[in-house]
C-alpha cells in the first residue's frame, strides 16, 4: 500500500461496518481514486444501531466502490478446527482478489492473529490502523486524506447509530461518539512483518546423506577421467579420415555425468566433487611417468581432453538454478 496509483488491490479487514469509514474511510477513497481496488472483510455483525447491508454498500459507494462481504464462518472460537477454518476463508479471499496488501481495523486478538498469519502465508505486507496520536509512540505511515474528508464524512453518515454526523458538518466537521472526535484528514497505519520463520536444525541423517552423495560423485568424477584418458586417443579410419570417436565419447560422457548429476540432485555440491575428482584424475594422467610414458600425448585431441572438461564443469557448476514450477 504505497498510493502509488499502480492498480494496487488491498483487502481492508473490519470488525464491524462502520469502521471502514470511520478508521480508514479517506484512505479507501483514495485508494479507488488512484485505480486501485479495495475489498472490505466484516468479521461480525454491526449490532442493533446498524442500517443493515444496504447502508455498507451505499457507505462503500460514497468512497468509490461496493466491494464487502461477510467473513465465513464468523471467528468466534479461536481454536481447534474453528481457527483453521478461518484461516482458510481469509487465505481464499486474499487468493481472490490477488490482493497487493491487507489493512487490519479493530479485532480482537484471535481474528488479528489469523489475518497476520494469512497475509504472512501470500508474503503481503500487514498495516493496523492506529491514531495519528500513536505517532510518538512509534513509527507510523501517514496517509493524507484531505482531499477525501468530504466523502468519509457522507459515508459516515450511512450509520446514523454509531457516527450521528451534525448537519452541514464539512471538513472540520465533528462525528460524534459518546464524546466530540473530529474528522481527520491523516489516516495512520502500523506495518507489521511477517514473522522470521524459525531456524530448522539439519537432521544428521542428511548431513550423512550428503557426505555419501559428495564421496560418490568424487570417484564417479575419478573414474570418469580415468576412462575417458584411456579412450580419448582412438579412433577411427574411414578411408583417409581419422575420426576422433574415442575423445567424442569421452567429451559427452563427462558432460553427461556432470549434467545429470546437477539436473538429479538438484545442488552444485555433488557436481563440484564430481569435477574435482574428474579434472584432478585428468591432471595427475596427463603428467609424464617415470618411465617417461604418456596417456595425453601432446597434439590436439590431448589438448581437447584438457581444456573442454574444465570449460564444461564450469558451465554447469555455474548454470542458475531453474525454479520449480507449482
Amino acid at each position: 500500500m504505497v498510493m502509488s496509483g499502480s492498480g494496487e488491490r488491498v483487502v481492508f479487514v473490519h470488525g464491524r461496518p462502520g469502521d471502514e469509514s470511520w478508521l480508514t474511510g479517506g484512505t479507501i477513497a483514495r485508494l479507488h481514486s488512484d485505480g486501485s481496488h479495495c475489498l472490505v472483510l466484516f468479521a461480525g455483525d454491526s449490532g442493533p444501531e446498524s442500517s443493515g447491508d444496504a447502508a455498507i454498500t451505499a457507505a462503500l459507494g460514497e468512497l468509490g466502490g461496493d466491494s464487502w462481504r461477510w467473513l465465513s464462518p464468523a471467528p468466534e472460537v479461536a481454536g481447534g478446527a474453528q481457527r483453521g477454518a478461518v484461516d482458510d476463508a481469509l487465505e481464499d479471499a486474499l487468493a481472490a482478489e490477488w490482493a497487493t496488501a491487507v489493512v487490519v481495523g479493530e479485532l480482537d486478538e484471535n481474528l488479528r492473529a489469523a489475518v497476520i498469519r494469512a497475509a504472512a502465508a501470500a508474503g503481503l505486507p500487514v498495516f493496523v490502523s492506529r491514531r495519528v496520536s500513536d505517532a510518538a509512540a512509534q513509527r507510523l505511515v501517514a496517509i493524507d486524506v484531505s482531499d477525501q474528508v468530504d466523502r468519509k464524512i457522507r459515508a459516515l453518515r450511512h450509520y446514523p447509530g454509531r457516527w450521528p454526523v451534525p448537519a452541514g458538518s464539512g471538513a472540520q466537521g465533528a462525528v460524534v461518539d459518546g464524546g466530540g472526535l473530529a474528522v481527520s484528514g491523516t489516516e495512520a497505519f502500523a506495518r507489521i512483518d511477517p514473522p522470521r520463520p524459525e531456524p530448522v536444525a539439519v537432521p544428521s541423517s542428511t548431513v550423512l546423506s550428503r557426505a555419501v552423495a559428495g564421496a560418490l560423485g568424487l570417484v564417479a568424477g575419478v573414474l570418469f577421467g580415468v576412462l575417458g584418458t584411456l579412450a580419448h586417443q582412438a579412433t577411427v579410419t574411414v578411408g583417409s579420415v581419422h575420426l576422433p570417436v574415442g575423445l567424442v565419447i569421452a567429451l559427452v560422457a563427462v558432460g553427461s555425468l556432470l549434467t545429470g548429476l546437477r539436473l538429479v540432485i538438484g545442488d552444485r555440491s555433488v557436481a563440484l566433487m564430481a569435477a574435482v575428482g574428474l579434472l584432478a584424475t585428468i591432471f595427475v594422467l596427463s603428467l609424464r611417468g617415470v618411465g617417461g610414458s604418456v596417456l595425453v600425448p601432446a597434439g590436439l585431441p590431448g589438448t581437447l581432453w584438457t581444456v573442454v572438461p574444465t570449460l564444461l564443469a564450469a558451465l554447469v557448476l555455474a548454470w542458475p538454478k531453474i525454479p520449480t514450477r507449482h
